[in-house]
């Protein structure tokens, strides 16, 4: 793929990540508030999880998964920006920013594998289900869903590397690194709400880093 390509694509999956960030958060705040909201027992995730399967499966899907796919080309094409004029700040916000898209994309089929098995569990044995999510949903938050330290790694990395560089607008990558100290901030427990300014964040990031993306091509083209 050429370099005009590679920058659109990358552009369109910024947004396509934005995207998903919004479509997580309208479904956390709406239907799925009944989970997602105060601290549920077991058992009421469980029989949540068992009325509420569909919408769970789509909201693992676009969130991890389908985010996860979209922010590897993205990745990718911040890496060659960054390349030739901070090539080891690149090189390595490149390693965090996969590792990121592995563990989003890990933690997505795990919490979706756990909804069907869980579901089969609860008809013949209400309590191993309980037992069982319990054990799945601890392995997905500490893929993916309980901290953002790989994604505040990466987007603090980016962030300080265009800044150093002038390669991306100065508001974009302050914006970046405020982003970026909000996600790593989410690994102190009593602290993990800062986890909502680390989204929000990120949806202006994407956004923005698209656009200029797909502005780019538009004129390489």
């Amino acid at each position: 793929m050429n370099e005009p390509h590679a920058q659109k694509a990358a552009g369109v999956a910024a947004l396509v990540a934005a995207s998903t960030f919004i479509f997580g958060i309208a479904l956390f705040a709406t239907v799925l508030t009944d989970y997602t909201s105060g601290d549920p027992t077991p058992g009421e995730s469980v029989a949540f999880l068992v009325d509420n399967q569909a919408a769970l499966y789509i909201w693992n899907l676009v969130i991890f998964i389908v985010f996860g796919i979209a922010l590897v080309p993205l990745v990718l094409a911040l890496r060659e920006r960054l390349h030739e004029s901070a090539p080891a700040l690149s090189q390595a916000a490149t390693a965090f920013g996969l590792i990121w898209a592995g563990l989003v994309v890990a933690a997505g089929m795990v919490s979706n594998i756990a909804i069907g098995t869980v579901a089969d569990l609860y008809d013949t044995d209400p309590a191993r289900a309980e037992t069982v999510w319990s054990a799945l949903d601890s392995v997905q938050n500490g893929l993916g869903g309980g901290n953002e330290i790989a994604g505040g790694v990466w987007v603090l990395l980016v962030s300080w590397a265009a800044l150093t560089t002038a390669a991306l607008p100065r508001t974009l990558n302050y914006l970046g690194l405020a982003a970026g100290v909000a996600g790593l901030i989410t690994v102190i427990p009593a602290l993990e709400a800062v986890g909502a300014v680390f989204g929000i964040g990120l949806i202006v990031w994407f956004v923005w880093i698209g656009a200029i993306l797909l502005q780019d091509s538009a004129s390489a083209a």
